[in-house]
């Protein structure tokens, strides 16, 4: 009967694809559509409204080059590739008519990659992973600022600074907040450290950082890591019409996640550190771009490190692949806190993009970054105090042009729409008040009877079809009339999934909504939307054996949060069950508690009654959670043991579903 529990929690469930669909001509060989003569009249006309001329970040993305590694590529344990900057070899000259100029512009900058010299003793690693690694020189060795994403990609940044700076000890590490492209990589980095550099390594981070980076992807991880896969455009090609960039930087490596816990933790604005000799100045900056995170200041080098609170394009309130609302007004105050605290910084550094120089370019830069946040906030508040939805302020916010004309605030990766409908979030939720919203039918239902209503889906994609063939070829408006084709043949392929015409028609809308998009995630959302019209749903999502690093750090109570929220209560009704999990190696007792479909639990410091318990390792109970264990491991094992009802454990852990981050977007 255990070998039966064991399959259970081990099972995968795999999702169909749906039929491939035929590509028209002129498509490219994932079926991505030219751009029409209407989206080639957009993007031209964006080019010529805009200041492309100015090369100014151009010269300073390249400032204090020391060298660049002209064939970028690291591969994984399975040979695959973690990270190939020859991929981006496409963006080069004028922007195609696929992609929008501005977007094109800062897709440009950032594959712009090497080993930089920032000041004296300042170095960064740019275009190795999505963010920066920078280094600073103490007196006996190296600070390492956000070791990457990836094992892999911290060691070949590490190794190619080693080749140019020489090789020296690392004295710290410091995670300057708590998302996984600013700490995964750290063991490429320790597995180059010797014994005595690792025994007196200080690993420096914001308080609450090993929680937040633990915990953010727990409890909503699969539904969390399937949109991931849309923002980041993980299934598209890089190419012209396919993924260019991710506006933050290229996109993240997926390679090995890892994590190790700090050493000193840092809470408080002003707190003073000798780290190596170099003199740090830390502003806390709690509930910002992330819900651990500090900046800080070295006031010998006059350079103000910003962590992720500015960087070079506005950021998200709320991002895409979903995550709690960010506070848009503390993070305005955090960066007016630390334009004011470091207001004699010669020079900015951060965890993305490029530097600037000069006090007051700083000053400039921080003023607007400031700005664009508040006003945001402030606008959107003021038209929900008018009476405005959500759709409405989106539709209606504009940036004034001192702040919309600089690049640094264009919406690469946030999108002022995105960022209003945020803030209306945060003080509203998701009632606009109107009553027709109160209950409203589920989509595809919706779908089926607006459908239905219209006469039927060949009377609707006729129509559609003739309004595209109409404004592809020329509208003053084409963005609204695409964006209005979407949603009305969005509806057709939710009331009929099978309908194929109607996803080849929505495949080409989406392609072209993409190409207008000056935001990166957009267009890699549009450009997987119609990825997945025309090949189906992914077979399997991000594996979890790549986190199985952070998840052995986890917090056991988050993993039962996690059991909670995959219980099928429908299926749990009537059944009232009682299990203890015991963790040997940790000498840590847990009962877990099945009443009115609902799972609880606690931590006993002694056996209780139960009607089964399961005594496992944590190193076990990790590897079962990210399929490193099976059956056979565990049947062999002496660190697995069951006293008690073995059915009651099967019918308990075969009501906690397995969620494999591979459910339908584009379709029901």
């Amino acid at each position: 009967m255990i070998k039966v529990l064991l399959i259970l929690i081990c099972t995968i469930l795999m999702t169909a694809c749906s039929e491939t669909l035929e590509y028209e001509q002129g498509a490219d060989t994932d079926g991505h559509t030219a751009p029409t003569p209407a989206t080639v009249a957009h993007n031209r006309q964006v080019a010529n409204s805009m200041s492309f001329g100015i090369q100014k970040d151009f010269e300073l993305v390249m400032k204090g080059l020391i060298a660049q590694e002209k064939d970028l590529k690291v591969t994984g344990p399975d040979g695959q590739f973690v990270w190939n900057m020859s991929d981006y070899d496409f963006g080069e000259g004028t922007s195609p008519d696929s992609v929008h100029p501005s977007l094109w512009r800062q897709a440009q900058l950032n594959n712009v990659h090497g080993l930089f010299k920032v000041v004296d003793g300042v170095y960064q690693l740019r275009g190795y992973d999505l963010a920066n690694m920078s280094i600073i020189e103490g007196d006996t060795g190296w600070i390492i600022v956000d070791p990457l994403t990836a094992k892999e990609t911290a060691t070949k940044a590490l190794l190619f600074a080693q080749q140019h700076l020489g090789k020296k000890p690392v004295r710290a590490i410091i995670y300057t907040h708590s998302h996984i492209d600013h700490f995964g990589g750290i063991h490429g980095i320790l597995e180059h450290l010797s014994e005595e550099e690792q025994k007196n390594l200080r690993i420096i981070a914001p308080e609450g950082f090993i929680e937040e980076a633990t915990s953010e992807n727990v409890i909503a991880g699969a539904a969390m890591s399937r949109r991931a896969m849309y923002m980041y455009g993980k299934r598209l090609a890089r190419s012209e019409r396919g993924h260019v960039g991710s506006g933050l930087g290229k996109g993240p490596a997926f390679g090995t996640f890892t994590i190790e816990v700090p050493t000193e933790l840092v809470n408080r604005t002003g707190t003073e550190l000798d780290i190596d000799g170099v003199p740090f100045i830390f502003q806390y900056t709690p509930q910002s771009e992330a819900p651990a995170e500090f900046t800080f200041y070295l006031p010998e080098h006059k350079a103000f490190c910003g962590a992720e609170i500015v960087s070079r394009n506005l950021h998200n309130l709320y991002t895409l692949r979903g995550a709690k609302v960010r506070d848009a007004l503390a993070w305005s105050s955090y960066i007016e806190e630390a334009r004011q605290l470091f207001s004699d910084a010669d020079v900015y550094f951060a965890s993305h993009h490029w530097p600037l120089w000069g006090q007051e370019n700083v000053q400039s830069f921080l003023a607007k970054q400031r700005d664009v946040y508040k006003y945001i906030h402030d606008q959107s508040v003021r038209l929900i105090n008018s009476g405005y939805t959500p759709n409405e302020i989106s539709a209606e916010i504009k940036l004034p042009a001192s702040l919309s004309n600089d690049f640094h605030i264009r919406g690469y990766y946030g999108t002022v729409k995105h960022n209003a409908k945020a803030i209306y979030q945060s003080y509203m939720g998701w009632f606009t008040a109107n009553p027709a919203m109160l209950d409203p039918l589920p989509e595809a239902e919706t779908a089926r009877r607006t459908i239905e209503l219209m006469g039927g889906a060949d009377i609707v994609l006729a129509s559609a079809q003739q309004t595209f063939d109409k404004v592809s070829l020329q509208s003053d408006d084409v963005n609204k009339e695409y964006r209005w084709l979407a949603q009305l043949l969005n509806k057709v392929v939710f009331s009929d999934p099978d309908n194929s015409e109607a996803k080849q028609l929505l495949a080409k809308v989406y392609d072209q909504l993409a190409y207008q998009a000056e935001s990166a995630p957009w267009r890699d959302f549009y450009l997987s939307g119609a990825f997945e019209l025309r090949h189906g749903g992914p077979e399997k999502g991000i594996s979890p054996a790549t986190m199985k690093h952070v998840l052995v750090h986890t917090p056991i109570e988050k993993f039962f949060d996690s059991m909670a929220v995959n219980l099928n209560g429908p299926g749990a009704e009537g059944k009232q069950l009682t299990i203890e999990l015991f963790f040997s190696d940790l000498n840590k007792r847990y009962v877990l508690s099945l009443e009115n479909s609902v799972l609880r639990y606690r931590e006993v410091m002694a056996p209780e009654e139960a009607d089964a318990k399961l005594s496992i390792t944590h190193e076990i109970f990790v590897n079962l959670l990210v399929g490193d264990a099976g059956a056979k491991e565990i049947l062999t094992s002496e660190d697995v043991s069951v006293d008690g009802s073995i059915l009651d454990l099967v019918s308990f852990f075969s009501l906690i579903e397995k969620q494999e981050g591979v459910f339908n977007i584009v379709t029901p």
